[in-house]
């Protein structure tokens, strides 16, 4: 049986995430407490304080999204691999959860992964002044009408806005500036769309309006040691499998301003054998997308102590 697990990006966040498998099995607990621990160190911040007690607004910055997100994945994956679960023949990230499933084949060093994403979140959030950019989900139209959506607009208005993520059938995430999107959205109603709405964040991710904050990572992955995937990862960009080191650094960058494209990436899964996927990290939203992706094809959420018992059972 073909496993593939998948991991999650910002938008999976949540005050008090995993804290209950460190009160509920201490040897879980160890492992997420441990993980976390790495992560403060490299950061110089009490990363697992702020996941347990926030403040939400905290959290939810992107410099500190970014790395509690990988953190909370890895710390889920080594609880997997401490149970000797079945190993994934393939691995696959939402955007941010590519790191974390980079970081699970042994590509990027913890570490460095953590450092990597927490700059990440920071270039990210200097290319675009607050209140300029934004992002909006677009459900019940197909692909091209949203992609047609944001070209109009686009033309329109001389402004920045393009489909980003292209999450499930009928469900399109669109970025860039503020006033355009706002535009977009009342195009996309107009044109159908069952809904059209605002998301709450601040940075236009995925889009040419972060094409100073891709700059900035290129230098920066100078610098990481990046090595061969002992499994092999999906990537967003091109959904294609990387293993020469300069592809997946080239892919990272190419990332921050190129769409998400996981619907493809689903597809290409199922395409190649995989009959299970598990996502590996806080919440399910990659769990509902997949179904509505591919109904035939099981999937399963891992992100408290039940649930990790729970889908090693189903999968041993």
């Amino acid at each position: 049986m073909s496993v593939a697990f998948i991991f999650p990006g910002q938008g999976s966040q949540s005050v008090g995430m995993l804290s209950t498998i460190a009160d509920e099995n201490p040897e879980y607990g160890e492992i997420v407490t441990s993980t976390f621990q790495q992560a403060s160190d490299r950061l110089g911040i009490d990363l697992w304080n702020l996941v347990k007690n926030g403040p939400e607004a905290e959290l939810n910055l992107t410099k500190n999204t970014q790395p509690a997100m990988l953190a909370a994945g890895y710390a889920l994956w080594q609880i997997w691999q401490s149970k000797e679960g079945v190993i994934p023949a393939v691995l696959a990230g939402h955007s941010l959860g590519e790191y974390t499933a980079l970081v699970c084949s042994e590509a990027l060093d913890f570490s460095d992964a953590i450092g990597l994403v927490a700059s990440r979140g920071r270039y990210m959030q200097d290319a675009v002044e607050s209140g300029e950019g934004a992002m909006a989900a677009i459900l019940g139209l197909d692909d091209e009408a949203v992609i047609k959506v944001c070209e109009d607009t686009a033309e329109e208005s001389g402004r920045v806005v393009s489909a980003v993520n292209f999450n499930a059938p009928g469900q399109v995430v669109i970025a860039g500036h503020s006033d355009a999107v706002e535009q977009a959205v009342t195009l996309a109603k107009n044109s159908g769309a069952k809904k059209a709405i605002k998301l709450a964040v601040s940075v236009p991710s995925h889009c040419s309006l972060m094409e100073s904050a891709a700059e900035k990572l290129a230098k920066k992955l100078e610098s990481i040691n990046i090595e061969r995937p002992v499994i092999p990862v999906i990537n967003n960009v091109h959904v294609t499998i990387e293993n020469e080191v300069d592809s997946i650094r080239d892919s990272l960058v190419r990332q921050l301003s190129h769409p998400v494209r996981w619907v493809e990436t689903i597809n290409k899964m199922a395409a190649e054998g995989t009959k299970q996927i598990v996502e590996c990290g806080p919440g399910k939203v990659l769990t509902g997308l997949n179904r509505r992706i591919n109904r035939q094809m099981p999937a399963h959420a891992m992100f408290d102590t039940a649930t990790i018992d729970k889908v090693f059972e189903e999968l041993s």
